[in-house]
């Protein structure tokens, strides 16, 4: 599985596409914010021969779903998410106008995902793993045949995603990380929604949240 991450918006969020050997392809937190982002997204993709066939969100706040909009239209593609993020979206265009920021009304979820449930694309498959604490719905999406894990803003390098907006809460975020994260393979890759990639040793080890 090939993986690319592109960072979109004010508040840099990273939008990670993932591609089988056919092109077959994944989006995840798409963050396109305006007209110069999309047509940049539009350009990776047909330069890498992609054919997106998924949408996914960790969560729904304003950030990672600034895109939805754009690649229902483009691509036909309405995203999955978890039910219990649903007042993330309705809420995110009033959301965003506390940040200075304007969105149209973010397209309703296709599906609703649970716990444990495996999405594929092409020849992949993911498992989304319900990780709660940043939002009520926080989802990571987990691919044990490349080692990888996408956290959204659950997870980061060297930090926790914050738990003082509507949904959040420590203590719960804390539980999810040590119950859903921390019990996969020290080795796997850890690709989080804002900055750099880490592991999950490395996290275990070093990340003051756990120290």
């Amino acid at each position: 599985m090939k993986i690319y991450r592109l960072v979109f918006n004010p508040i840099e969020v990273n939008t990670y596409i993932l591609a089988d050997d056919s092109g077959k392809a994944a989006i995840i937190d798409c963050g396109c914010y305006d007209v110069r982002e999309f047509e940049s997204f539009v350009k990776f993709i047909d330069e890498k021969h992609l054919d997106p066939v998924l949408l996914l969100n960790t969560h729904s706040h304003l950030d990672h779903i600034f895109g939805n909009k754009f690649i229902l239209g483009k691509y036909g593609l309405k995203t999955c998410s978890n039910e219990l993020d649903e007042s993330n979206r309705t809420d995110a265009v009033q959301h965003a106008l506390l940040f200075g920021l304007t969105m149209e009304e973010p397209p309703e979820p296709s599906a609703f995902i649970g716990d444990n449930q495996t999405l594929s694309f092409g020849s992949e498959k993911l498992v989304a793993l319900l990780v709660p604490g940043h939002t009520y719905g926080s989802l990571a999406f987990y691919s044990e045949k490349e080692g990888c894990v996408f956290t959204g803003d659950a997870l980061f390098a060297g930090s926790i995603g914050r738990s003082d907006l509507k949904g959040g809460d420590h203590e719960t975020l804390l539980k999810s990380i040590k119950n859903k994260l921390f019990v996969l393979p020290p080795s796997t890759v850890v690709y989080p929604g804002h900055g750099n990639e880490t592991t999950i040793e490395k996290e275990m080890k070093t990340n003051p949240f756990f120290s």
